[in-house]
């Protein structure tokens, strides 16, 4: 008996339902029709991670979410363990784009829709600082213990390198990240990795060991990458990059996550995760009771303390300013507080930096309101105020951390500083100040949380 047409037709029907609804393949037109960017990542400290408030931030997520929200597009992520898998999406048609720190290369451009690139790195082999014989030249490879990410660049690049020199040898590892293979080198359980300058610098402050030996090559960019058939999606992504609005969240993006990591002094970093073993578990109590009252955070109250004493109560400098928290002694006076005290200290500190924060206008939004008020407990007010006015007489943008890094500075400059209501100050010191806590907080979020290889919130 045939069936009869009508149930065909509902058959039928019912396909394209679940194709629709079900299967939804990352196409233009499922773009279209739902307003869902689809995109997979994979979780880390340079691509996309929860903050300690569980909120999603990273450079990927904040660059993605930029380019969506200026088209009115919802952004739903997907979590891949590994580059691999990121790319297999792609091949899969499940994934509009990705977004995972992948260098452009090539073998992709010729698999993938090529997007925007957004960052320019550089291919570094990562060893541990006390390995005998340190290697030191691209001969020195030969005999090595490397390990690398599945599908990386960096397999390109370790297989371009034994074509040219004899005895070269590498793991390529299908399940552990480069973050993952970064702690395995610290803890001494394998020679050295290949890694992306970007990780490098986000890591080594976390694995005061790891140094890097030697780059493999020139700069290289961190991109997008679409399936072949989103190739009108690449030229939208390519077009917005390159937009004002584009380059605005470049800059926000640098700014946020990647300018205020400095090059840290091996010994200065082995003495801060010392620290925070010795020291900071007497006074931790101390800096959360100060939080809940403040609402400034307690680990960004602790990297200010380290920051200003070390977390020593007896500090002293030759100014005069005291304690934990290196508070004058009229500032204490003014806030009823003992500035010998470490649990008054921290809450004066707390306080005096909460009020900062409060005087700000209510122009300038985070994380830039936070880095200021840090600037001005360092600078003084006043300054800050001076170097405000002097960034809207040279056109920039006061409430803009990424602006006033560039003009407070301008406060030991003679060209500037005679114009200023309090004139002279040492205005690039705040900007070291901020960069430093910036770090230290990262450093004290990683150990606190037991994941040094990825850091929490940036303030």
């Amino acid at each position: 008996m045939k069936p009869r047409l009508g149930v065909l037709v509902f058959f039928c029907l019912m396909l394209a339902g679940c194709w629709n609804s079900c299967s939804r393949p990352a196409t233009m037109g499922s773009l279209h029709r739902d307003g869902i960017l689809r995109v997979a990542t994979r979780n880390g400290s340079t691509t996309y991670y929860l903050d300690r408030h569980e909120q999603p931030i990273g450079p990927e997520y904040d660059l993605v979410s930029a380019f969506a929200s200026a088209h009115g597009w919802q952004v739903e992520w997907t979590m891949y363990d590994s580059t691999a898998e990121v790319l297999q999406s792609l091949e899969h048609g499940t994934t509009h784009l990705a977004a995972a720190g992948l260098t452009h290369m090539a073998a992709r451009d010729a698999i993938y829709a090529r997007g925007p690139a957004h960052t320019e790195v550089i291919e570094q082999l990562v060893c541990h600082r006390d390995r005998v014989p340190f290697p030191r030249t691209q001969e020195d490879l030969s005999g090595l213990d490397i390990h690398v990410t599945a599908k990386s660049s960096y397999v390109a690049t370790l297989s371009d390198l034994q074509e040219q020199i004899e005895g070269i040898r590498f793991v390529v590892d299908e399940l552990r990240t480069t973050e993952i293979l970064l702690s395995q080198v610290a803890e001494q359980k394998i020679d050295c990795v290949v890694a992306d300058s970007n990780i490098v610098e986000v890591t080594r402050r976390h694995w005061p060991h790891l140094q890097v030996a030697m780059n493999l090559g020139d700069g290289q960019n961190l991109g997008w990458y679409l399936p072949k058939q989103n190739q009108e999606l690449a030229d939208m992504a390519r077009e917005w990059m390159n937009s004002e609005a584009g380059n605005l969240a470049l800059r926000a993006m640098e700014n946020r996550y990647y300018s205020y990591i400095g090059d840290f002094d091996f010994v200065d970093l082995r003495t801060l995760h010392q620290r925070i073993d010795e020291r900071l578990p007497h006074f931790m109590s101390d800096f959360v009771r100060a939080e809940k009252v403040t609402g400034m955070s307690a680990l960004l109250l602790a990297a200010l303390a380290y920051q200003e004493s070390h977390w020593d109560p007896d500090a002293r400098s030759p100014t005069g300013v005291r304690g934990i928290m290196m508070l004058t002694l009229p500032t204490a006076d003014s806030l009823g507080v003992n500035r010998l005290d470490p649990g008054q200290a921290i809450m004066g500190g707390a306080e005096y930096l909460a009020e900062l924060h409060r005087r700000l206008p209510e122009a300038v939004v985070e994380p830039d309101r936070t880095y200021l008020a840090l600037a001005s407990y360092n600078i003084g007010r006043g300054h800050l105020l001076d170097a405000r006015q002097l960034a809207r007489d040279l056109g920039k943008n006061p409430d803009s951390w990424a602006d006033m890094r560039e003009v407070l500075p301008l406060k030991a400059d003679k060209r500037y500083y005679p114009s200023t209501r309090y004139g002279y100050a040492r205005g690039y010191e705040p900007v070291h100040y901020v960069q430093r806590i910036r770090n230290y907080k990262d450093v004290i979020v990683g150990r606190i949380a037991g994941t040094s290889h990825t850091p929490a919130t940036l303030l």
